[in-house]
């Protein structure tokens, strides 16, 4: 702020000059310019406006958030959590192990494949986790600490936890990321051979289907057509998006629409599908949240083994994210691993088709409408993801298994007051995960 017109400070005559007034006309001009300020900053802005809270749903929930991380069984994140279904030891045949301490970014890749799931299930007996690539070979037949994923635990005590959520399929990444988008994954049982995940893989990469007794059949091409939730929501026109880590030198987007052939060739693809997939953490207070989104890690973020074990931060504050956010009284988040990823587990999964049932993995529903500090008992699998959001939006379902599965709603109470969000405790802030590079797609087994 300048004085007014006409005015010079050589004008001040002796008396003006005392320092009790001389301060007195500073603080004029300074609170002037604070006055100015002031009324800049209270103007007021237009208010919030969801641009899809009117579409029609069964629930007051008008957002579903799918974060997808990996490789984790439930006893091995949530042994010993109260009044939850988890084991202290589990069998080696007939010996039995006790589950042993590990740090969450500790150890290396165990055996997830189909066949080892076989192996593993033994008919049920769940006494084969013992792996010969592993020293101890028992190392399967471990636990993470809570202190080592706190904010698991805090949003399990605060929430929902399930400890009855079970793979689709029995084998690793890619067939659980088809059930999470499609309730099916062309009966597809491995991961692709190739360096991609889909339709643009390299000519002659092929990804095995399940064969009998634990055994793969001849590989086919990972470029499927088959129909997602995606497209019922196309149909609907409900918007969704899907957030995955970019490109790199030695994998694809780590997306389960790079295997549907009309989704990766058309302009889904482009529109919707999102890379780094850190932009979510932007596109929130932006104003950009979807009906329907997922939520894909790279793999420092991913609770891979062997990785940083910065897992529970990055999940933290994509919920803090959404907590924060004008959203959070109409969205349902979804928590989840999308395979076991060879870790002990002490629950059998129940015998479907062909594919499945998997081992279970765990689940988290964050929610002002979840169930407060509840553990539920009922049986869901990846699949019931995709049932929620047909369920949620009056949607028709897929096939069989979307069909039948459960559709999370024990997990909520809509009836209830809508709870008012606490922010999550993290290890990382927002601005270092924006600032992190990519470390690449989440998982190749």
């Amino acid at each position: 702020m300048r004085p007014g017109p006409g005015f010079t400070w050589n004008s001040l005559s002796a008396p003006l000059k005392s320092p009790y007034l001389l301060c007195a006309i500073a603080f004029g001009i300074v609170a002037g310019i604070c006055l100015q300020g002031c009324s800049a900053s209270t103007s007021t802005s237009a208010p919030f406006v969801d641009p899809y809270a009117n579409v029609a749903t069964t629930t007051p929930i008008k957002h579903v958030v799918i974060i997808m991380q990996e490789n984790r069984t439930f006893d091995n994140f949530f042994y010993g959590f109260p009044n939850a279904d988890s084991a202290s030891s589990g069998l080696n045949g007939t010996t039995a192990v006790p589950l042993t301490p590990i740090d969450l970014s500790a150890g290396s890749s165990l055996s997830n494949s189909h066949s080892s799931f076989w192996r593993q299930w033994d008919n049920g007996k769940m006494d084969g986790f013992a792996q010969t690539n592993t020293t101890p070979a028992t190392l399967p037949y471990s636990y993470v600490p809570q202190d080592q994923i706190q904010p698991y635990w805090t949003l399990a005590s605060e929430y929902t936890l399930g400890d009855r959520m079970f793979q689709s399929s029995t084998g690793s990444s890619y067939p659980a990321h088809q059930y999470m988008v499609a309730a099916q994954s062309g009966l597809a049982d491995e991961n692709p051979n190739g360096n991609r995940w889909g339709c643009d893989d390299s000519p002659g990469s092929t990804v095995a289907q399940v064969g009998p007794n634990g055994t793969d059949l001849p590989g086919v091409f990972p470029c499927f057509d088959y129909q997602t939730v995606a497209d019922l929501l196309d149909t609907a026109g409900i918007s969704w998006r899907y957030y995955t880590p970019p490109d790199t030198a030695q994998a694809g987007v780590a997306s389960a629409f790079e295997s549907i052939r009309h989704i990766f060739y058309g302009s889904d693809w482009t529109n919707y599908v999102i890379s780094p997939q850190t932009q979510i953490l932007t596109d929130i207070p932006a104003g950009k949240l979807a009906s329907v989104t997922w939520v894909i890690p790279d793999l420092d973020h991913s609770d891979h083994p062997g990785t940083t074990g910065e897992g529970p931060s990055w999940v933290a504050q994509v919920v803090n994210t959404i907590g924060k956010s004008p959203y959070w009284n109409t969205t349902a988040i979804f928590i989840n691993w999308d395979d076991w990823g060879g870790w002990y587990d002490h629950v059998p999964p129940k015998v479907i088709d062909s594919m499945g049932l998997g081992f279970r993995t765990p689940l988290i529903v964050v929610s002002p409408y979840a169930r407060r500090g509840y553990v539920s008992h009922t049986d869901y699998e990846t699949a019931s993801l995709v049932t929620y959001i047909e369920t949620n939006f009056g949607l028709p379902n897929l096939g069989q298994r979307d069909a039948t599965a459960n559709d999370m709603s024990d997990c909520f109470d809509y009836t209830q007051q809508p709870a008012a969000f606490q922010s999550i405790s993290a290890a990382v802030s927002i601005e270092q995960l924006l600032r992190e590079p990519s470390s690449g797609p989440p998982d190749s087994d």
